[in-house]
């Protein structure tokens, strides 16, 4: 049985061990971009005196590549360096958006709606709960990593069974459902924005909301509770067997919620309920305030301003909450906390900066407009129709994530070249982005590159001295199968019902 073990561990130490030397040859992500800015200008002097130009399908106008390097190339990048920075889309929505998360972070609200929703589910439930509340916390960014996954150890070890089968039904709930979600989290205007970006090399007024993919996202979230269940119990579970460690009577022990904390939940669905009892008001009128100027529903500034209702709910929630509990007793607290989340956004704006330059720089090159005609125009040659095209699209993006573990960096990469390309072919931008999530999520939990998996390592190794990366993936690579093979099912039976991805997200462009 030892033997075994330890041929498929090396087995995978033998692969992961190459993605990981592969990974860490590339630079920090924010010097990665900045390294592509300067590729772009160095490509665009090329194709321009190569001449390389394409044909606007609708316009039948040639597009030229743009010179950066002349000296009117060189008065844009000096005099637009600010701007690209300030008005790069994503950027003000996810620092207003992490404002109010955090709040409800640091007001330890996001960890009592956790702790209590996987406490009272019963016992036969318990697998299904802790991967939902692992794709539900996404919503506050990396709490379900540092919270979620050692408490879904504690959890199995009080239901007596092994603790690692736990921590991996909790980080495949985390990690690979980390597109998906119930409500909207900071990812989707995050993705949004880099979305919309791309489109307008196409369209310049094209807009992405960021509830576009939330129908799909809503779906995927019983899906990847559902099949992460089945997964946990028909593979990894008997795979482990019963745990023979010991423990002490403290880590067993899970504290139920205390007085202060359950009030503080009761009022929070009470303000929750508020909530919504506004928007119902301002929506089911015909003549509610939050409807759109023209009585649609769809140009309600509800979904406009998504990110500025995320914000004023999740703030209001954590004041409420942690002036209840005690966690936020003064004005100065909660501007702390508020504080203490911009401070995290810290390494986010170093690399939206340089993530800012070299998208502008795509943009004004034209480079990434040349490569969408001619690159549609060759993929249009295939004569692939939309099923295979999109699932080959989220393995491109699944490996990609194999060696490149930022989601933003990559779509940010990514999306410059796919939207625009996508779009001349007939597709629309917010399909292309729920493709991307699909790759991106799957094999996020068999990534070393994820920033979060040296910490898994380190919570795998309490029960188990000797895990290491092979013991990792070895465990999390039947998720991620199964979860890219569900994923592409799901996504095959949407286009074919023709159903919208979201509120706002059709499926089809037209030029």
């Amino acid at each position: 049985m030892g033997s075994v073990v330890k041929k498929k561990r090396s087995l995978v130490d033998i692969f992961l061990n190459g993605v990981e030397r592969v990974g860490n040859i590339l630079p920090h992500p924010a010097l990665l971009f900045g390294i592509f800015a300067v590729i772009v200008l160095l490509f665009s002097g090329l194709f321009a005196w190569l001449g390389a130009s394409a044909t606007h399908p609708t316009t039948n106008e040639s597009i030229e590549v743009i010179n950066l390097l002349s000296v009117s190339g060189l008065n844009r990048i000096l005099t637009g360096m600010v701007k690209n920075f300030t008005n790069f889309a994503p950027m003000g929505i996810v620092v207003v958006a992490m404002l109010g998360i955090g709040l409800a972070e640091k007001s330890d609200l996001i960890g009592a709606l956790i702790r209590k929703l996987v406490l009272a589910a019963p016992k036969g439930l318990l697998t299904f709960v802790i991967i939902l509340a692992g794709v539900v916390s996404n919503i506050a960014s990396s709490v379900g990593y540092v919270l979620l996954v050692p408490l879904g150890g504690v959890i199995f070890l009080v239901a007596k069974r092994h603790p690692l089968v736990g921590m991996a039904a909790a980080f495949a709930g985390v990690s690979g459902g980390f597109s998906a979600n119930l409500i909207i989290g900071t990812i989707d205007p995050l993705l949004a924005g880099l979305t919309e970006e791309a489109a307008r090399i196409v369209d310049p007024n094209y807009t992405v909301n960021p509830v576009s993919n939330w129908y799909f996202m809503v779906v995927s979230t019983f899906m990847v509770a559902t099949v992460g269940t089945w997964v946990t119990e028909k593979i990894v579970a008997p795979r482990f067997g019963e745990y023979k460690g010991e423990v002490s009577e403290e880590e067993t022990r899970l504290d139920d919620l205390s007085a202060k904390e359950k009030k503080g939940l009761r009022w929070v669905g009470i303000v929750s309920l508020a909530f919504l009892g506004i928007m119902a008001w301002g929506l089911i009128p015909s003549e509610g305030f939050l409807r759109g100027a023209d009585g649609q529903l769809l140009t309600s500034p509800l979904l406009k301003g998504v990110v500025a209702v995320l914000f004023i709910w999740a703030g209001t929630c954590g004041i409420v909450y942690g002036r209840i509990t005690g966690s936020l007793k003064t004005d100065k607290d909660v501007m702390g906390a508020m504080g203490e989340a911009a401070k995290s956004l810290g390494p986010y704006l170093v690399l939206v900066f340089f993530a800012a330059q070299f998208v502008a720089y795509f943009n004004w090159s034209n480079l990434g407009l040349v490569m969408a005609v001619n690159g549609a125009n060759a993929i249009n040659e295939l004569n692939l129709s939309v099923i295979p095209l999109m699932l080959l699209f989220a393995l491109f993006c699944g490996m990609i994530n194999l060696v490149m573990g930022s989601a933003s960096a990559k779509w940010a990469l990514l999306a410059p070249i796919f939207v625009p390309m996508f779009m001349m072919l007939g597709y629309s931008p917010e399909l292309t982005q729920v493709v991307y999530r699909i790759g991106d999520s799957a094999t996020n939990i068999i990534s070393p590159m994820m920033s979060f998996f040296a910490l898994i390592i380190v919570y795998f190794q309490k029960y188990d001295e000797k895990a290491g990366i092979g013991t990792i993936v070895s465990t999390m690579l039947p998720y991620s199968m199964v979860f890219l093979f569900s994923w592409m099912i799901l996504l095959a039976i949407w286009l074919l019902s023709g159903f919208p991805l979201g509120p706002t997200g059709v499926l089809h462009y037209t030029m």
